[in-house]
């Protein structure tokens, strides 16, 4: 089984006119692959998954799975906050050729961590690909307990999480509770290193659709157990992470990656451009860091 490690790019849909930018889209994961970057995933929250049409959906993750043409696994974006829409979707993609599927969990509806046990254990009772849990509370309300997980980590194909907390004392916990297998990705840029050095294995990030190579080397780093130079990039990125989250994502990536020309900052509402103090701190971030000007 693929293992996922390292930095693994949560990518951009790009959009030219209200449709997908096909050919902006492939060569965003050619340059990714280029870069370093160890996984890709298409179609995950700053994919804006929530406003693709299904069709844009799968034919973003088709976009993705041939042009990484096996040079890097791709995880999927297939949750929902209906477990039926949920395994519907993830279907799909499995018979696009993804490595694995990132699964949300049941953001609005709130279930108790019994329904989260229900929902997941259903959704990989009907899919044969591994799945990793995504975890972020401070979107989606609901958070899985350490208990949940531990349940749900005994599940044959249930193999990591994204773990978007910021809670580092949950690394330790859980590889306590889910064993040293239990595939633990943070889902928060400005953590990251501190989250490896916990027992974390790489991070799904933003950032590194904007500064991929700087990214690669650090998620190479911790890896390597050479925290001293991945603190000093981590230290590097730092502006760029804060900046990049300045305003609701993915408004500022997309405005950070149309200034290096790779794309067009169009978002979909309800998400709209970046305000001005934000736009300011994306150019003066990628300006320190050595990408522009």
């Amino acid at each position: 089984m693929t293992h996922f490690k390292g930095s693994i790019t949560a990518l951009v849909t790009p959009f030219k006119n209200g449709a997908v930018d096909e050919r902006a889209f492939q060569e965003l994961v050619e340059r990714q692959i280029a870069a370093g970057t160890h996984g890709l995933v298409p179609v995950g929250t700053t994919g804006e998954s929530a406003t693709l049409t299904d069709e844009e959906h799968e034919r973003v993750i088709t976009l993705c799975v041939e042009a990484a043409a096996g040079r890097a696994p791709v995880i999927g974006g297939a949750g929902s906050n209906e477990t039926a829409y949920s395994i519907s979707m993830a279907k799909r993609i499995q018979k696009i050729g993804v490595d694995a599927i990132l699964s949300v969990t049941g953001y609005y509806n709130r279930p108790s961590q019994a329904g989260l046990v229900a929902h997941y254990t259903a959704l990989h009772d009907a899919t044969d690909v591994p799945i990793i849990i995504y975890n972020i509370p401070a979107r989606t309300v609901v958070g899985l307990s350490r208990e949940t997980m531990a349940t749900l980590s005994k599940l044959p194909r249930i193999i990591g999480v994204k773990d978007a907390t910021a809670d580092l004392a949950r690394v330790a916990l859980q590889r306590r509770e889910c064993g040293e297998d239990f595939i633990q990705l943070s889902g928060e840029d400005m953590t990251a290193v501190g989250f490896n050095a916990m027992g974390g294995t790489g991070c799904i990030s933003v950032t590194s659709n904007v500064a991929p190579e700087l990214c690669a080397h650090m998620q190479n780093a911790c890896l390597g157990d050479d925290y001293v130079t991945a603190r000093a990039l981590q230290d590097r990125l730092a502006p760029l992470h804060d900046a990049l989250f300045s305003d609701a994502s993915p408004g500022p990536v997309k405005y950070a990656m149309s200034l290096l020309g790779l794309m067009s900052d169009e978002l979909r509402l309800p998400m709209v451009a970046p305000n001005d103090a934000a736009k300011a701190k994306v150019k003066a971030a990628l300006e320190e860091i050595g990408l522009l000007g």
